[in-house]
């Protein structure tokens, strides 16, 4: 029943998701202002929303322009469905343009489409299709639709800070059958504060190193610009050999005794780094075996003792297991140098229950000052967990089975989800079993199957949870 309702729906919801897709909501700091907090992007993005909701009847509740809600169903009791409308950085490599969306028979392409575009769109119409199908709501619904969830969260933040908090709800913006439990998320800083000075002239003397863009990305590509005052043709060799031997791909300009080495990697969420290929720590991994200046010694050298080839924090003496949610991630997002400020490494550490962070990060704090280094901590999110026996939660995965027929079992995930702004929120969908995950990834796509019966299944929860008693 409900899959045919949705059909009657698909050429709108393509129609509808397509428009979102073709913004590039990724933040921008630059062009930050009251208007557009983070960028004009993912304002843009969100006043879109704002529009569909305008066009189909329901009202809408801005929040300084970073949040808002759009208001359906009635009630006493509240429901939310936590979305989000900004995107990641394209980063490279893309056979279209990634804010272009390209439609084929099965799939649509373009970054967004899984995370988390495609899914809001689905749960949008999966109330739409209730709404018109005259349903007798129980319970109110706030499509709650934030523009930061990839980077700092403000827009949840703030949103909360005045607005009402749902009663239970669930964030389209993972996997299904359902997630009930997610890992404490941080991010924090390595910096560099000393360094020796160098008693002679080096061989090579490290300008500037830069590699990705967010603390939640694997790097794709990474650069170092290089002095090479002696053996020019040795570095070279050196280089040329390193990525054979790591099976990588890289090149290298010269220009006038300047060197650029660049590499590229695989980057995907910083969820499960090990799956990726970190360009930033191969590069530092080779410059630690130059002659470098002491400044960039020091700096690479610490990369490669507690950092490179570690994506479970062993280095850094953080390894940890937990029976249902898993080991400590470590992943080395950002990393930049130059041989004026000295350089820092940007790290996104997810962590299960049972991980004292704060003693943790601590100790390691004590073990490298006398490396020269310092920790700052940016953001600091506690796990989260749900009993997934709950029957909140019985009824969204009865819902989900009732249209797919499989019985797999809630689990937890290394991944956060705006479901933890609620005690009673869970991760919903919308990827599949089979779904390709290119999330944070070039070439970013969402089958039109996917897409369809992730709004039947939307659509049949939140029947059973917000029109049936």
């Amino acid at each position: 029943m409900w899959r045919e309702k949705v059909a009657e729906y698909e050429q709108a919801i393509i129609e509808d998701l397509k428009g979102l897709l073709a913004i590039n909501s990724v933040r921008d700091d630059s062009l930050m202002t009251t208007a557009a907090p983070v960028g004009p992007g993912p304002r843009e993005a969100l006043e879109y929303m704002y529009k569909l909701a305008e066009r189909d009847g329901f009202k809408s509740v801005d929040v300084d322009h970073i949040a808002g809600r759009i208001e359906m169903g009635k009630g006493s009791e509240l429901f939310g469905i936590l979305c989000h409308v900004d995107v990641v950085p394209p980063g490279s490599g893309w056979d279209t343009d990634p804010f272009d969306p390209v439609e084929t028979e099965d799939r649509i392409i373009a970054r967004g489409t899984l995370d988390d575009k495609g899914p809001t769109i689905a749960a949008y119409y999966a109330v739409k299709i209730l709404t018109d199908m005259n349903a007798d709501f129980k319970k109110r619904i706030h499509l709650i639709v934030g523009t930061d969830e990839e980077s700092g969260w403000m827009c949840t933040d703030r949103y909360f800070q005045t607005e009402e908090m749902p009663d239970l709800g669930i964030a389209p913006d993972a996997d299904f059958p359902l997630i009930h439990g997610e890992k404490g998320i941080t991010t924090f800083d390595i910096i560099q504060n000393s360094a020796k000075e160098d008693v002679t002239a080096p061989e090579v003397e490290l300008k500037a190193l830069n590699a990705g863009e967010r603390y939640n990305m694997v790097p794709d590509f990474a650069e170092a610009k290089l002095l090479v005052r002696e053996k020019m043709d040795y570095v070279l060799q050196s280089f040329n050999n390193y990525l054979n031997d790591h099976q990588l791909t890289g090149k290298t300009t010269v220009d006038n005794g300047s060197l650029l080495v660049q590499i590229e990697g695989k980057s995907v969420h910083g969820m499960d780094p090990s799956i990726g290929v970190n360009a930033g720590l191969f590069l530092v991994n080779f410059l630690n075996t130059l002659a470098l200046d002491e400044k960039a010694k020091a700096f690479v050298a610490f990369g490669d003792r507690y950092l490179f080839d570690s994506h479970f924090g062993e280095k850094m003496g953080m390894a940890f297991e937990d029976a249902e949610m898993g080991k400590v991630t470590t992943n080395i997002g950002v990393i930049s140098y130059t041989d004026i400020d000295g350089g820092h490494y940007g790290i996104n550490l997810r962590y299960p229950t049972g991980f004292d962070f704060t003693s943790e990060i601590a100790g390691f704090t004590d073990k490298i000052k006398g490396d020269g280094f310092d920790i700052v901590v940016n953001t600091h999110q506690q796990p989260h967990y749900v009993d997934k026996n709950d029957p909140f939660i019985q009824k969204l995965l009865t819902a989900y089975r009732n249209q797919t027929g499989d019985m797999t079992e809630p689990y937890t995930i290394g991944g956060g989800t705006y479901a933890r702004n609620l005690e009673k929120g869970v991760a919903f969908g919308a990827m599949f079993k089979d779904s390709v995950d290119l999330m944070h990834q070039k070439n970013e796509y969402m089958t039109k199957k996917q897409l369809f019966d992730a709004t039947a299944i939307y659509l049949e929860a939140i029947h059973a949870v917000c029109v049936e008693e």
